[in-house]
């Protein structure tokens, strides 16, 4: 280790640590260590202020290793390793030892203990530090063209953007046409927009140079990585097969069909979904209207909240009792959800109207009969009759059945409720943890025509990253295959969780880094020991465990 040169920054990061940590000190303590040759403590690392003292501090200390003690890597992690570049030190000679949330936040009322658990991740991040290797990042060429699954609104919005942007989109639509579930709809919500104003976009879609789109289609397989995918389709019994540097998932959700509950025929009981095309072909003509809420929702089999059915029925029973003020409209529901002023202000333009609001609670639900529905009204503390000529039920949307197989394909997780799970809900709410795949729409989550839009341009923006560079960068800590210990047992290659370890002619196991996480799942299981994570090596590692416990 002869020549290693550690500085460590310890951040206060205003309360989050400081309140608990005693930075200042814990800087003190970390002059001590072997190899430590400067150590500061910063008020915010991640501020301009605190980059330049990171800047300053390799320059006049000529610093080839840098640990930051601060808050979680993920967050920021390639900020300090962009500004360890930028002064010239590998960016992987970097170290980030966690004491927010490993120390200050989990034990706010052990400060003594706090303190101690920090001096030693300090050491245990020196002890690594002092071990690391220098890696390079892999460069890959980038094929400047997308793969659009889905024709809905989200899929048309992210085409559009990224074709007018000058990138070749390929659309797969499983459908005859273009427009997803938004060719059913009566009017949005909250403002009664036509749904055919935002249609519009299917014509600029057909007639874009840079648009091309593939109908009653679907994807049949996906091979390669991150600038280079290879994609086979078949359309009507025809296969296409074509390369795109990113892939976007819109493929939308379902609105889920009530048979089974509240005596559903789809005559007198039907859906929201159901209403809205008789509200479309001007087909309905009725005075008693009862709508259900949370029908096939909030319980054990979908525990979720579907987020747009109260604003549907409000929307619906407004324009009902618009056409007609002598109607009589009730709405029965566990709990009304308007989030925002707009919404909130639409559901109160909609108690002016008329419309009665009755509660019931899950135990208790509302018993719909031949001519009438019972309904127990829990501040009168007594049973009502409603009579109706039409019961409608608001149903949630539910995940694609086709999300299972496609998730499997493009090797990207679902989430418990079958819709598909982004990398972070707030640092990548777009991004699957599988680089140059992105999703949008109500195949992430229930989402509105707003909501919709907003995340089609975020997942465009983001593949937009990729598409306009010839090269990106991929990670440099990947696994390793020694083939002087590998007997070609093919146990990494059935448990890699992105397919990124393949045999080569020798019958050796061979890891395709582009595709390689570093997650450590292979050098686990490995029988043979052959496998090694870079930047995560057996030495790395035991040097943290044996000074932790006093060893060297």
């Amino acid at each position: 280790m002869n020549g290693v040169r550690i500085g460590v920054f310890i951040c206060h990061c205003g309360s989050n640590i400081g309140s608990i940590i005693d930075s200042a000190k814990l800087a003190i303590f970390a002059r001590s260590l072997p190899n430590v040759v400067f150590s500061q403590d910063n008020l915010y690392t991640c501020s301009e202020t605190g980059l330049n003292q990171i800047r300053n501090g390799i320059k006049e200390n000529d610093l080839n290793r840098v640990i930051v003690a601060a808050c979680t890597p993920r967050t920021h992690e390639p900020l300090f390793r962009g500004i360890c570049s930028e002064m010239g030190v590998n960016p992987y000679f970097f170290e980030f030892v966690n004491i927010r949330e490993q120390c200050s936040w989990v034990h706010q009322k052990e400060i003594e203990k706090a303190n101690a658990k920090a001096r030693d991740l300090i050491r245990m991040g020196v002890a690594r530090a002092s071990r690391l290797e220098p890696l390079e990042k892999i460069s890959v060429g980038v094929t400047p063209s997308v793969l659009i699954i889905g024709g809905g609104l989200a899929g048309m919005t992210a085409a559009l953007n990224l074709a007018n942007q000058g990138f070749t989109v390929k659309m797969i639509e499983k459908e005859s046409s273009l427009g997803g579930r938004l060719t059913n709809l009566f009017r949005l919500f909250p403002n009664d927009q036509n749904p055919s104003e935002y249609l519009k976009i299917i014509d600029a879609i057909n007639q874009h140079p840079n648009i091309t789109v593939y109908v009653s289609s679907h994807v049949t397989e996906v091979e390669g990585f991150v600038g280079n995918f290879i994609i086979n389709a078949s359309n009507q019994h025809r296969q296409h097969e074509f390369k795109v540097g990113a892939i976007i998932i819109a493929i939308g959700s379902l609105v889920l069909e009530p048979h089974g509950y509240f005596n559903y025929d789809g005559k007198k009981v039907i859906s929201q979904q159901e209403l809205e095309l008789l509200l479309k072909n001007d087909d309905f003509h009725r005075e008693n209207v009862v709508m259900i809420q949370c029908v096939g929702s909030r319980t054990k089999e979908r525990p979720y909240c579907s987020k747009t059915c109260c604003m549907t029925a409000l929307k619906n029973a407004f324009y009902i009792r618009e056409k007609n003020p002598n109607s009589n409209i009730f709405i029965l529901y566990r709990d009304i959800y308007t989030p925002g002023p707009e919404f909130e202000d639409y559901y109160k333009k909609v108690r002016d109207q008329g419309i009665i609001f009755i509660k019931y609670e899950p135990e208790d639900p509302p018993l719909v009969l031949d001519k009438s529905v019972i309904i127990s009204n829990a501040l009168l503390n007594e049973k009502l009759e409603i009579p109706y000529d039409m019961v409608v039920l608001s149903t949630p949307m539910i995940a694609d059945p086709g999300s299972k197989d496609l998730s499997q394909m493009l090797k990207v997780p679902l989430e418990e409720n079958g819709f598909f799970l982004e990398a972070h809900v707030k640092l990548r709410p777009v991004d699957f943890a599988t680089d140059g795949i992105f999703i949008c729409g109500s195949a992430r989550w229930p989402s509105n025509v707003s909501e919709t839009i907003s995340q089609a341009n975020a997942a465009a923006s983001r593949a937009s990253t990729i598409l306009s560079k010839e090269l990106i960068e991929v990670e440099g800590a990947t696994a390793f295959v020694d083939v002087s210990k590998c007997i070609g047992c093919e146990v990494c290659i059935r448990i890699c969780p992105f397919s990124a370890i393949s045999k080569d002619a020798d019958g050796n196991a061979v890891v395709q880094e582009v595709l390689c996480k570093g997650c450590g799942v292979c050098g686990a299981t490995c029988p043979e020991k052959a496998i090694t994570i870079k930047h995560f090596t057996d030495d790395q590692i035991l040097s943290q465990i044996l000074t932790l416990v006093g060893g060297s």
